[in-house]
């Protein structure tokens, strides 16, 4: 199954004009810049600034759990490897594909970012682009389904700890 969604989307979804913006919103997913540079810049703010220290946090545990512990123990290797007739528009450095690095950060940041951010459409916002960033894996072929299934499930239980933790904190001292 996971070969033949990649397979469709290849075949039915891609589409010259669509093939570098999709490029180019991975890319920002590259090392969590996007995500990191939104939550600096909420540190910067006493109203968003919940928001920002728990979706760095959220990030930090998805980081340490995904590319650090999980990748290196599952070791699945990327979708082309595997496909032969999948083109993938972009090659990323890191061989293993389980679970998504970028989802799990796009998804960390939006959990934490959704628990705290006062306005329902910034709310709305914040997942529509850790959706949009899960796709974006899919759409240029370095991930399979469950890659990025894989990489939403870690980000949003570290998003849950983060929150957590940071509850916990505020309950004890008002830093945050």
């Amino acid at each position: 199954m996971d070969g033949a969604v990649l397979m469709f989307i290849q075949n039915h979804l891609r589409a010259d004009w669509l093939d570098g913006a999709m490029r180019f919103y991975t890319m920002l997913g590259d090392n969590g810049l996007l995500w990191i540079a939104l939550s600096v810049l909420m540190l910067c703010f006493k109203p968003s600034r919940r928001a920002g220290f728990a979706a760095l946090l959220a990030m930090f545990l998805g980081l340490v759990i995904t590319n650090l512990i999980l990748k290196i123990l599952i070791a699945r290797p990327r979708p082309w490897l595997d496909l032969a007739e999948l083109l993938p528009l972009l090659e990323p450095p890191d061989p293993h594909s389980f679970p998504s690095g970028h989802t799990c950060g796009a998804f960390a940041a939006a959990g934490a970012w959704s628990r705290y951010l006062p306005r329902r459409w910034m709310k709305a916002g914040a997942v529509g682009s850790a959706v949009l960033m899960a796709y974006s894996r899919l759409y240029v072929g370095v991930h399979y389904l469950t890659d990025v299934l894989g990489g939403m499930l870690v980000g949003l239980l570290c998003a849950w700890v983060s929150v957590m933790l940071v509850e916990k904190m505020k309950k004890h001292r008002d830093l945050l």
